[in-house]
């Protein structure tokens, strides 16, 4: 039975069931321990304290889900001690109802200078007379300029290798959210592959899949890129996307957010029969990414990831490099609670790759004018190797294993 057109988007949706039950968030003790990382790490690094602005890292350390604005809102985390809050007096009574870590909030008013207060909070907490501060590295540059003017002579450092030195290795709990995420975009994925038709737009298709991540129990889609024909040979997408047609190649790019951390799936396949030319293309990309996937070997640097998809590319005499017809980008990504995140599956990243870590497998091929193949899955590394979360498409004709 062909997995790609045939239902209509109401048997669609009703074969979609939630699939949240039996996922647990992240425990009180596992932020703790994530602080107590940082800390370590610090004084690995002769770091006297982590600012951590509003947004992913604040949450990632406190649990504490804060957007960021052009109102100083974060943390401040000393090498020892406790970690203390910085916020607009006005903002005290609702943060506090968003804390999971609790801890003193020191307030500002809008008259007030908050990076005074906050260079007041580190000489506080350490007694060295010239701390060092790293700044989350997520910050906007006006905390940095911020921070300057308050004092020219602080010493300010790239928060990195704090930051990234925690969060690229994920534990148990947080793969076992990643993978209920991905298992609902890809029920997803299987459900619009069903309900495509000849005329259908890609308006239409957003809308169906933001529907179905509702129906598995996700509050929408987080993200969703839908493109026909020779539209998919742009890797984000181009401003005024074609309506299907038979013989189009078909590539969609969703996921879902669970519990603060991200899916993320593509799909590329064609509506109808598939010509030479695009079986030839989407089986090098299958072999682009198997390729790359074997060659994650805990130890080794992330980049050599990337060398292997390139080099198998090349071998079919697409490239070099990043020419086109080829690969016009990075084989993969970090994933976490952030959809791009570090370390890179890129040419330049010398990061060993170890037990945690997850990545994005997508060594897409560009042919322009034609059309693009873009077969994404993650993986995770373990101690014997790296493992899908998803398992790949097992052909151009069926996108998803049976």
């Amino acid at each position: 039975m062909s997995q790609i057109g045939g239902k209509t988007k109401q048997q669609a949706l009703d074969s979609l069931k939630p699939m949240v039950a039996g996922v647990d968030a992240i425990s009180s003790a596992e932020y703790q321990a994530r602080i107590h990382k940082a800390q370590r790490l610090m004084q690995q690094q002769g770091i006297d304290a982590l600012y951590l602005n509003a947004g992913t890292n604040l949450s990632y350390f406190t649990g504490t889900v804060w957007y960021a604005s052009e109102r100083l809102v974060g943390a401040l985390l000393p090498a020892e001690g406790e970690l203390v809050y910085i916020s607009p007096v006005f903002e005290i009574p609702t943060l506090a109802g968003f804390q999971v870590i609790q801890g003193e909030v020191l307030g500002w008013h809008e008259h007030e200078n908050p990076y005074e207060l906050l260079l007041s909070a580190l000489k506080q907490s350490c007694s060295k007379t010239d701390p060092v501060l790293a700044l989350d590295d997520s910050s906007a540059f006006f905390i940095f300029e911020g921070l300057r003017q308050a004092n020219p002579q602080q010493q300010i450092v790239s928060g990195k290798v704090i930051t990234q030195g925690c969060r690229a290795q994920k534990s148990a709990a947080e793969i076992a959210i990643m993978q209920r995420a991905m298992d609902m975009t890809l029920e997803v994925h299987k459900a619009v592959a069903s309900i495509l038709y000849e005329g259908i737009s890609t308006t239409e298709v957003e809308a169906f899949i933001d529907q179905a991540h509702r129906k598995v129990g996700a509050s929408g889609s987080y993200f969703c890129i839908v493109l026909f024909g020779p539209d998919s040979a742009y890797p984000h997408g181009v401003k005024t996307p074609k309506n299907l047609e038979k013989g189009d190649m078909v590539l969609i790019d969703t996921g879902c957010r669970l519990l603060g951390y991200v899916s993320d799936i593509t799909r590329s396949y064609v509506f109808g029969e598939p010509t030479k030319r695009q079986r030839d293309i989407w089986s090098v990309e299958k072999a682009a990414q198997a390729a790359a996937f074997a060659a994650a070997k805990p130890g080794m640097a992330c980049g050599l990831v990337d060398a292997a998809a390139r080099e198998v590319l090349e071998s079919y005499g697409l490239g070099p490099d990043y020419a086109l017809p080829g690969l016009p980008h990075r084989t993969g990504h970090g994933i976490g609670m952030d959809i791009h995140e570090g370390p890179y599956l890129v040419r330049n990243e010398h990061t060993p790759l170890a037990v945690g870590m997850c990545f994005s497998n997508e060594p897409m091929i560009c042919v322009p004018g034609e059309f693009g193949v873009r077969l994404e899955d993650h993986f995770y590394m373990t101690t014997s190797g790296p493992r899908w979360f998803t398992e790949p498409a097992v052909s151009i004709e069926q996108p998803f294993p049976l």
